[in-house]
Formats: structure tokens, sequence, C-alpha cells
């Protein structure tokens, strides 16, 4: 059995179709279906049903292509593990994070760890699929809310805990309150980020528990825009703690949400089949080490 006819044999179960697949590979057709041929007759039993013009995986052909996925994810990692023996210089890096953590978590993070490791190539995407992205393997790590029953493949690091604040103009008659009980908000206007955003599901949920709706007037995709309005007092906006204390704005005042107080857990994820190189665990260190210098200056400011 040769590599070379599992990625013959994994090219037409992607197409499920011979002459597709021979076209993916640059290869014939006839010499595709040699090579098939070969390997069912080492195996000795039949990879595919050929029914007419369509073709199925037997229960043969069911077996070899779990167990190639297992053969490609090893190579994968012997090829990543190999390449990294090289210095970390010209390495790629591919983060997922949910939208708006990159104004609290990667704007300041990202300089620091470029200036350092300048020939390093990252890529940040912004994404509401971060978890299965990673499970895809489409991302080298994620950051992202710690999954409930988080899957096998998958390592999960925690990062931090996460509260979310009422953030208003400091001028605002509630800005002088210290907490304010959840349910209030439904009799003050705010403006929020769309309902695929991450906090707008923790809020939706919330409100839930308690029987309650809120009035939005103003929907935006941007963490810009939101801090806009606040400070123009067109409605208040809820938002993480961290990310309010550490904007340094006198303009806004965080004012803690009581029963129940909004809030999510945070960590890094990458998938514990693939190969992590010194690039990716070089940027969880710095990563962890800058959520612990911000969370120690959030907590100077609340004392």
């Amino acid at each position: 059995m040769e590599l070379r006819q599992l990625q013959y044999f994994a090219a037409i179960c992607k197409e499920m179709h011979f002459s597709k697949a021979a076209e993916n590979l640059c290869t014939t057709q006839s010499n595709l279906s040699q090579q098939i041929k070969f390997l069912e007759n080492e195996l000795g039993l039949p990879l595919f049903d050929r029914i007419g013009r369509r073709i199925a995986l037997t229960d043969a052909g069911q077996i070899l292509l779990e167990q190639s996925k297992i053969i490609f994810e090893r190579i994968d990692y012997i090829q990543g593990a190999i390449a990294d023996l090289k210095k970390v210089d010209g390495g790629k890096l591919d983060i997922g994070i949910l939208p708006g953590d990159g104004d609290l978590l990667f704007d300041a993070l990202l300089i620091d760890f470029h200036r350092s490791y300048p020939k390093l190539s990252i890529k940040v995407t912004e994404s509401t699929d971060v978890y299965e992205q990673v499970v895809d393997g489409i991302r080298d790590l994620g950051v992202t809310t710690t999954p409930d029953k988080p899957d096998d493949r998958i390592t999960v690091i925690p990062l931090f805990h996460e509260e979310f604040v009422l953030a208003l103009r400091s001028d605002h008659p509630v800005a002088k309150a210290k907490a304010i009980p959840f349910e209030q908000l439904q009799n003050m206007k705010l403006v929020m980020f769309g309902s695929e955003h991450q906090i707008s599901k923790v809020i939706n949920a919330c409100c839930q528990q308690k029987g309650i709706k809120i009035d939005s007037p103003i929907v935006t995709s941007t963490l810009s825009t939101l801090l806009s309005l606040v400070e123009q007092g067109v409605g208040a906006c809820i938002l993480p703690r961290l990310l309010v204390d550490n904007l340094n704005r006198d303009t806004i005042t965080a004012v803690t949400l009581l029963n129940p107080t909004p809030s999510q857990d945070i960590c890094i994820i990458y998938h514990a089949d693939r190969f992590m190189g010194k690039a990716a665990k070089l940027f969880i260190e710095v990563l962890e080490s800058y959520i612990q210098r911000v969370m120690e200056n959030s907590n100077r400011s609340l004392g």
C-alpha cells in the first residue's frame, strides 16, 4: 500500500467521481482506476460500488477513508514538526477570534508581538465560528468562549473570566451608581451589536432568564460606532469590563450589572492532533502574559 494510492483514493472520495478526481490530481482516469484496482487487490475487497455512472463507498472503503484521514493528519504533524526545527522567523500563524475581541485583546498585543518577531506572518480573522474553524483545521489557534462540551480533538487553555458592564456617558444619571439590577436595562435606551455577536447572545440569554425585553434603537457591527453613540448620549451599551476599563476615556463610565451579572469564560483552543509550532507556543505565552497585565490594571482601577 502506497501513500500515493491513499491520496488517490481520498481524492475520489471527495468528488465521488473518477474523472473529476483525476482532473484534480492532474493524472489520467485510466491511471487513477489502475491504482485503485491495485489497492483493492492488495486489500482483497472492493472499495467502491459501481452503480451505473455513480459510485458509492463499500464498508471496506469507509474503513479505509476513516483511517486514511488519521494517516494524513500524522503526516501533517511530521511535516510541521520537522519544519519547526527551523527558526520561528518566517513562519505563519492563523488565529481566529470572536468579533470585537480584536479591540480588547489584539490591537496592542499584535504590535508588540510583531516587533519581537517581524518576519513571522500573522493573520487574525474575526468570526462567529472560531471553534468550528479550529476543529476543521482552518485556523492554527482560536480565542473564543469556553465550550460546554469540547471535542476530544480540541485542547482548551482557560484564559480569563469576562464580565460585562453597562457603559454610558459619564454625565448620565445612572453613571453615579456603582451597580444596578440587570432588569433596569428595560427602562433604558441601548445601542448594541447585532444578534449574531457573542455579547448580544449573552445579553439575550440574561433577558430570557429575567423574562424581560430591552430597547435597542441602534444596532451596529463596529465598536467605534458604539463608543461614539455612547459618548454622544444616544444610548448606553453593554461591553466587557476589561475593555471599558482599558479605554481610559473620562467620558465613559462603567456600571456593574447585578442579578444576573452577564459573563463568559474566554479560552485559547487548538487542534490536539495538529503539530503546534514555536510561533503558536510563543503567541500563547505572550497572550497569557498580556491578559494577566490587563487584569491587574483593571483590578487596580477598581481598587
